[in-house]
């Protein structure tokens, strides 16, 4: 249920606009709407505060005011978490991204084709970004969600960026993080698959990030500019019985769609 208080809460933007004052809280709110989104389940005042290293009264006067704009939620044991509101600011910030417009019919049809999930992924801040998503019937339907960041040097999607937007992402720095046995962790071996991806133009990755799962992934390009990545994700045994080749093409073939998409000249 949303937030409720029975009590006069104290307005938490203490001061002028622009004032130090409410330029911290507003800051301490935002921060407490990115650990909720962290968190792996509801949590308590006491949590919140201590994680923040804030006074549990101000965590309090700011969970009251995201509460009555449904930002935050309450479970029935009366623990926090991220509230519907949430999912409206973010539909409104895609519906504003002429790549998701763009692309959102695609992978619409192409996972009810196949029955396997398909992403479209950004770059934002320097950081690989999942921007949309449509799942299939099929396997992993817990794969990472919208708004996740995914790791550069353990995805296809990551080798793309480093093979066509270099500029925005870069080669992680110091020891590279083994996620499975597969993971390349080795940096020349990532340079010599970025090559590779860079020369036949779409990406794999077999287990490196997730086991048991597959993707593919394949860029929309203008010109030879890199605006974001489709990918298509499916359990490693059913890439084997379709053929990497077959449907790296597929993959291919929709980033191309896409791209017409958002030049006017594509359905």
């Amino acid at each position: 249920m949303i937030l409720v208080s029975s009590t006069p809460v104290q307005p938490p933007f203490d001061g002028p606009a622009g004032s130090p004052a409410q330029s911290g809280t507003v800051e301490k709110a935002i921060d407490v709407l990115f650990h909720l989104n962290a968190a792996s389940s509801a949590r308590g005042v006491t949590a919140i505060a201590a994680a923040l290293g804030l006074p549990k009264s101000s965590v309090h006067r700011l969970l009251a005011t995201l509460g009555r704009r449904g930002l935050v939620e309450q479970d029935e044991q009366g623990r926090y978490r991220p509230g519907i509101g949430l999912v409206a600011l973010g539909l409104g910030a895609l519906e504003r991204e002429p790549v998701v417009v763009a692309g959102r019919p695609v992978l619409e049809h192409e996972a009810e084709a196949l029955g396997e999930t398909f992403f479209l992924v950004g770059q934002r801040a320097h950081e690989i970004v999942v921007l949309d998503k449509v799942e299939g019937t099929g396997f992993l339907r817990a794969a990472p969600r919208v708004g996740s960041t995914v790791p550069v040097h353990a995805t296809a999607v990551g080798k793309l960026f480093l093979a066509f937007a270099s500029g925005d992402v870069a080669f992680p720095a110091g020891a590279l993080e083994a996620f499975t046995p597969k993971t390349a962790v080795d940096v020349g071996a990532l340079r010599a698959a970025v090559a590779e991806t860079k020369l036949r133009r779409w990406a794999s990755n077999r287990d490196e990030w997730i086991p048991g799962l597959s993707v593919l992934a394949a860029p929309v390009l203008s010109g030879e500019r890199m605006l974001c990545a489709v990918a298509l994700a499916m359990p490693s045994q059913r890439l084997e019985e379709f053929g990497e080749e077959a449907l790296a093409r597929r993959v291919v073939a929709a980033g191309r769609r896409i791209a017409a998409r958002l030049e006017g000249s594509g359905r």
